[in-house]
C-alpha cells in the first residue's frame, strides 16, 4: 500500500495575469491530447490503447507509458446534441448528479471566458485514488472549426494550487494529471463523445482497481447519458 503524499510546505503567489498565461499554456497541450485520443483514424492497434471492455456500445481502453496509466471511455448519444451533453457534463452545481463519490465541487476563480480554476473534493466512500481526495484544476473549454466541443481539466502544480487554496486538514492533495471530454457532433444530430483521464498511482496498478475504476467509468456514463437525454435540446429551450 502506497503512502499518503505529503501535504505541500511550499506555496507561491503568483498574479492572476501571469496564473492565466499559465494556464493558457498549460491547457493548450491538454486539448491536443485529448484531441489525439479521440481520432478514430488512430485506432490501428499501434497507439498503445488496450480495449477492457466493450458493452452496449460503450468502448473502455487503457493506454500505460511508464508509471502513467491513461483511461478513455467512448460511446455514442443519439438524439443528443454535442450542446445538450456539455451543458450537463460542464454543469458544476450538477455534477454531484452523475459522480456519486464527488463531495464538494466549486470554483475559485474565473480567469477568463473559458478558463477557470476549480475545487473537486471526494469522499471517504470514494474509489482508490479518489479516496478523501480533493484536486485544484484548470477547466479549459474549446470550441474547434469543426464543431468539436473540448473540455480539458488537468491539476495545477502543488505549489500554484497552495497559493490559490490551502490544502485541508480533512483532505489530501491529489492530483490529475489529464482529463477532459472530446464531443463531436453527428448528422442526425447526435454526438460521440469521448473521456479521457489520466492517472499517475506512482508504480503497478492492481487488476482488482482497474476492473473497479471500469465500474465507475460506466456507472459515469450511465448517469451523464440519463441526464443529457432529459436536457432540452437547443429549439425547445
Amino acid at each position: 500500500m502506497s503512502s499518503s503524499p505529503a501535504p505541500c510546505s511550499r506555496s507561491w503567489s503568483i498574479s492572476e495575469d501571469s496564473l492565466r498565461r499559465y494556464v493558457q499554456f498549460a491547457s493548450e497541450s491538454c486539448v491536443q491530447e485529448l484531441l489525439a485520443a479521440s481520432d478514430t483514424n488512430k485506432g490501428n492497434g499501434n497507439d498503445g490503447w488496450k480495449m477492457l471492455t466493450l458493452d452496449n456500445g460503450v468502448e473502455i481502453s487503457k493506454r500505460r507509458s511508464g508509471s502513467l496509466h491513461t483511461f478513455r471511455s467512448r460511446w455514442v448519444l443519439r438524439a443528443v446534441s454535442p450542446q445538450q451533453f456539455i451543458t450537463v457534463a460542464n454543469a458544476i452545481d450538477a455534477a454531484k448528479q452523475w459522480d456519486s463519490d464527488l463531495v464538494e465541487a466549486r470554483y475559485i476563480k474565473d480567469l477568463q471566458d473559458n478558463l477557470s480554476i476549480i475545487r473537486l473534493r471526494f469522499g471517504d466512500n470514494s474509489k482508490p485514488l479518489f479516496r478523501n481526495r480533493e484536486f485544484i484544476v484548470y477547466e479549459r473549454r474549446e470550441t474547434m472549426e469543426d464543431g468539436t466541443l473540448v473540455v480539458a481539466v488537468a491539476s495545477l502544480p502543488k505549489e500554484i494550487a497552495a497559493g490559490l487554496h490551502p490544502e485541508q486538514s480533512n483532505a489530501i492533495r491529489g492530483l490529475l494529471l489529464q482529463s477532459g471530454w472530446v464531443v463531436e457532433k453527428l448528422e442526425d444530430d447526435s454526438c460521440v463523445v469521448t473521456y479521457v483521464v489520466q492517472l499517475d498511482p506512482a508504480g503497478w496498478l492492481p487488476k482488482c482497481f482497474v476492473n473497479r475504476f471500469n465500474t465507475k467509468l460506466v456507472m459515469i456514463i450511465e448517469n451523464l447519458k440519463k441526464l443529457a437525454q432529459a436536457c432540452p435540446s437547443e429549439g425547445e429551450i
